[in-house]
């Protein structure tokens, strides 16, 4: 098993009460550290922006390893996540999405949909995610090397 790391977590007030579910269930798993992020309930009314950049920031900047968004299509987690420079965020809706997202897109943030997406699928998908690691396959890294160059313009 690989080396345990930090995962940042973070959701508006409509994902907050299953950020903090997913937090505590992950409080005891071998493969993260949780670092909670915000929103802590679903009284805070911070916009998903805010909290999307700041989780983005920490995995950028090598705060974390990965981050973990939720909100209620998951959607503006993720574009908000991908305004950091370094982050490669996907909204996922499977297991198999989410494992490909990061084998093939090496992506480090996950942004997951609480509307669309029973507590099930939400297990099955964090799991997916949390277990497989970035393709070694030249074509697969020369494709996130390139969305880097892309990026850095």
């Amino acid at each position: 098993m690989p080396a345990r790391y930090v995962l940042a977590v973070g959701a508006d007030n409509a994902g907050a009460d299953l950020k903090n579910q997913l937090a505590a269930a992950l409080a005891d798993d071998p493969r993260v550290e949780v670092r909670d992020f915000g929103v802590p309930d679903a009284a805070d009314t911070t916009a998903y922006p805010h909290v999307g950049i700041a989780v983005a920031e920490a995995v950028a900047s090598g705060a974390a390893k990965r981050g973990l968004l939720v909100c209620g299509t998951g959607i503006g987690m993720a574009i908000s996540a991908n305004k950091v420079g370094g982050i490669r965020a996907a909204l996922c809706g499977d297991a198999e999405t989410a494992r490909g997202a990061r084998v093939w897109n090496d992506a480090n943030c996950l942004a997951l949909s609480l509307r669309t997406t029973s507590a099930a699928e939400l297990a099955e998908i964090l799991d997916a995610w949390l277990d497989a690691e970035p393709s070694s396959a030249d074509d697969d890294r020369a494709n996130v090397e390139h969305l880097g160059e892309i990026e850095r313009g």
